[in-house]
């Protein structure tokens, strides 16, 4: 349960698996750890048995390192377009642009929508984000994005 509580401060996506009721799960758990108590927390490669606040928390601060980011706050464009009595519109809202992020160089600004990144379509904004996971840093990105009624094409290097 702590564990829970902690990732889901931390914002962290997380799967829980109920070895006790997953008999391939347990046997998965018991070859990547080599114990059979729980929990057993894999942070990329890294696996952690038992809750070790101090170990997590510099897995997960080396894996945010080595992942990619935008620098810039989305959300679901279509969720606030409804709040908005707006017509529906799909794809990630930008809200914030870090100063001096791959976002602001590459000319991304609030309110722009992004609707496609490297060729893939962004219907809200957890797409993208799933996307930005998968890229190392260093990456380069193509987005398509909203401005008002202009389609523009912003070349990113995260």
């Amino acid at each position: 349960m702590r564990a829970k509580e902690f990732l889901s401060q931390k914002g962290v996506n997380y799967s829980e698996v109920d070895v006790s009721r997953d008999p391939a799960a347990l046997a998965n758990m018991v070859s990547k750890s080599r114990q059979r108590g729980v929990p057993v927390i894999t942070v990329d490669d890294q696996v952690v048995v038992g809750f070790d606040r101090p170990r997590l928390e510099m897995l997960l601060s080396q894996a945010r390192a080595q992942r990619a980011s935008l620098g810039i706050s989305i959300a679901d464009a279509s969720r606030i377009a409804m709040k908005s009595g707006a017509l529906p519109v799909f794809g990630a809202l930008v809200g914030k642009v870090a100063p001096s992020s791959p976002a602001e160089r590459a000319g991304l600004m609030p309110g722009d929508i992004i609707t496609e990144a490297n060729l893939r379509s962004i219907n809200r904004a957890a797409d993208l984000e799933d996307l930005l996971e998968g890229l190392p840093p260093s990456s380069r990105l193509t987005l398509v994005v909203m401005r008002g009624l202009q389609k523009l094409t912003l070349n990113v290097l995260l």
